[in-house]
């Protein structure tokens, strides 16, 4: 079963259009997540963002659990370098170098889904 998530991003007044087209240029990072042993243990299904005043919202599906998702979408270069052209739009500093920065940051930049309601007949696969 798939589950959603999604990150805001608090961004510089005037740079919604430079924002825009970083994600719009952004790589594709690696959608299957294999563990150590090389076996597929989880699946980036769909990314979706928006952007409007002052903010980004980034929001992914994803199959597996969500701290395996996110090891494994750090270890990305097209992630990495992403989130390093986005640093000088971002309206508040952040620590991506740390473990424990990257993990305040995701802590606080990380929404809680509430609701994901469909039409009938067009429901998700379980």
């Amino acid at each position: 079963m798939s589950t959603w998530h999604a990150l805001q991003y608090p961004i510089k007044a005037g740079s919604e259009e430079a924002v825009k087209e970083l994600f719009r240029n952004s790589g594709r990072p690696q959608f299957e997540i294999t563990g150590p042993d090389g076996e597929v243990v989880g699946q980036l299904l769909a990314t979706m963002t928006f952007v409007g005043t002052e903010l980004a919202i980034r929001v992914i599906e994803v199959e597996g659990p969500l701290p395996i998702v996110a090891a494994h979408m750090s270890r990305q270069p097209e992630v990495k370098e992403f989130e390093r052209q986005l640093e000088e739009h971002l309206a508040e500093p952040r620590d991506m170098v740390t473990p424990q920065g990257a993990r305040a940051f995701f802590q606080k930049a990380g929404m809680e889904n509430v609701l994901n309601r469909r039409a009938p007949g067009h429901e998700a696969a379980a």
